[in-house]
């Protein structure tokens, strides 16, 4: 639906894009900042009402900066969990267009924590008499604790309602305690298989990953400095149990504007052949920056009890994914 409302269908620099949401965090504007830097570039608006707090993580330092840096214009409203509303969509002089959802402007909101979202654009936002500018102006007019960062200002005290998502030891959420399960294909595993200095062993190591990944890894805050199309990227400490061998610098990197694909970068795999084709790969978050990978190889106790959790397709060549909590992962694999 934000893809309707943001992407498809909008010429850039017509209108404003809004943004409300109580919690907010850098991967669940990602597949967007670049989308946002556009519009506005070329004479659009952004505005961002997000909620704040000293005491509660509803929005990241991370994701604030990203906005204002690509031109947003962003509020936030001290009102610790009061404010719970999350509405995204457009204006321009000749239409509107409002998704009404439960999913927060998150990573975990923008992939796998959605219970339920409605889009309504053109004569259907006329009939129910709705208007963004009113909808801002009332929000902006109310007697609350509103507060306007700016870039050039850290030591305005809207900086201190926000969390560092980086910084700071962040615990994981019970839910973020699980592990990915992902069926590996031929581009996955050939560079694997391959001979020392052979052809097939030339280029990047990675897995392919869902669209749908932005909850399972930490801030994507690097940015690519070469070539022209923006890719976001966060580094993690990698330990492939397989080999004994942990990698501290293991880059998982989402492709904003190419293929909107997620790709883990696997390195340490190559030429190891310890995955082929059609295996399965474990991919455990053991906390924010943490995971631990296994191969479970195609026919093994394992494998069988741990593939019908792959439920989701990527692309259109058979390739699945899906998740199940640490502790059942651990339970399976001990008893198989």
């Amino acid at each position: 639906m934000l893809e309707q409302v943001w992407v498809r269908d909008r010429e850039p620099g017509d209108g404003t894009n809004y943004i409300i949401s109580g919690f907010s965090n850098y991967n669940g504007g990602v597949r967007f900042y670049e989308i946002f830097k556009q519009h506005i570039d070329n004479g659009g608006q952004c505005i961002a009402i997000l909620g704040g707090s000293t005491s509660q993580r509803l929005s990241s330092i991370q994701v604030v900066e990203q906005l204002l840096e690509v031109g947003c214009k962003v509020y936030l409203i001290n009102r610790k969990r009061i404010l719970h509303a999350k509405c995204y969509g457009f204006s321009t002089n000749n239409e509107q267009g409002v998704v009404i959802s439960s999913g927060n402007f998150t990573g975990p909101g923008m992939s796998q924590n959605i219970e339920a979202s409605m889009l309504v654009k053109g004569s259907h936002v006329q009939e129910l008499n709705f208007s963004w500018n009113d909808l801002i102006n009332n929000m902006l007019s109310q007697n609350w604790s509103i507060y306007e960062p700016t870039l050039a200002d850290r030591t305005h005290p809207a900086w201190q309602l926000l969390y560092d998502e980086i910084g700071t030891s962040v615990r994981l959420e019970d839910a973020q305690e699980v592990t990915m399960l992902l069926t590996l294909s031929h581009a996955d595993t050939a560079r694997i298989q391959a001979a020392p200095g052979t052809t097939a062993g030339k280029g990047t190591q990675y897995f392919w990953l869902s669209k749908d990944s932005y909850d399972f890894f930490p801030a994507l805050t690097i940015r690519n400095e070469r070539g022209h199309k923006a890719t976001y990227s966060a580094l993690i400490n990698m330990n492939y149990v397989d080999l004994g061998i942990v990698d501290n610098e293991c880059r998982v990197t989402f492709e904003a504007e190419n293929n909107l694909d997620f790709r883990l970068g696997t390195g340490k795999l190559r030429y190891s052949r310890i995955a082929r084709s059609g295996d399965l790969a474990a991919i455990t978050r053991i906390s924010e920056f943490d995971y631990e990978l296994r191969v479970l190889p195609i026919g093994s106790n394992a494998y069988t009890e741990l593939l019908p959790y792959a439920v989701n397709f990527i692309g259109h060549q058979g390739k699945r994914y899906g998740y199940i909590s640490n502790e059942d992962f651990s339970n399976i694999l001990t008893n198989s």
